[in-house]
């Protein structure tokens, strides 16, 4: 077996109300196309919690003021033979009060909300329900 490349990501939920942002990936992202998935980006700066409010802007267009660092988890590894990758995904979870300002950029074609005990039954990128249980929430249904 080959060594997995290991790649370094963050995935942030955004939580309003109880339920949490998922975004379905558009067929233009390299991978897992069509997948439901948090907002999720490259670790391209030394900092996961600067790449997380980067990319939160950068495919909602909220604003570091419209959101609200609730938790952060231990990584996870997410490894994936058939790509050759161990994603090291940084896991946030953010609360905002703005879900009404939310717009999309290129890499999703559709938003939903959603309590976080349904993450199991939705075909989601690898590991998605564990990196949100990973931010200290597993069953969680406050609003």
């Amino acid at each position: 077996m080959t060594a997995l490349k290991q790649k370094k990501v963050v995935t942030s939920f955004i939580r309003h109300r109880g339920k949490i942002l998922l975004l379905r990936r558009s067929s233009k992202v390299g991978t897992y196309k069509g997948r439901w998935a948090g907002v999720s980006g490259y670790l391209e700066v030394s900092s996961p919690l600067v790449q997380a409010l980067k990319e939160i802007y950068e495919e909602t267009g909220l604003t570091e003021s419209q959101v609200t660092l609730v938790s952060s988890g231990k990584p996870l590894e997410v490894p994936d033979q058939k790509l050759g990758v161990c994603w090291l995904v940084h896991p946030f979870l953010f609360e905002t009060n703005e879900p009404e300002k939310i717009k999309l950029d290129w890499e999703h074609v559709e938003v939903q909300w959603v309590e976080p005990a349904l993450l199991r039954q939705l075909s989601t990128v690898p590991k998605l329900a564990e990196a949100y249980e990973r931010c200290g929430y597993d069953n969680e249904s406050k609003g």
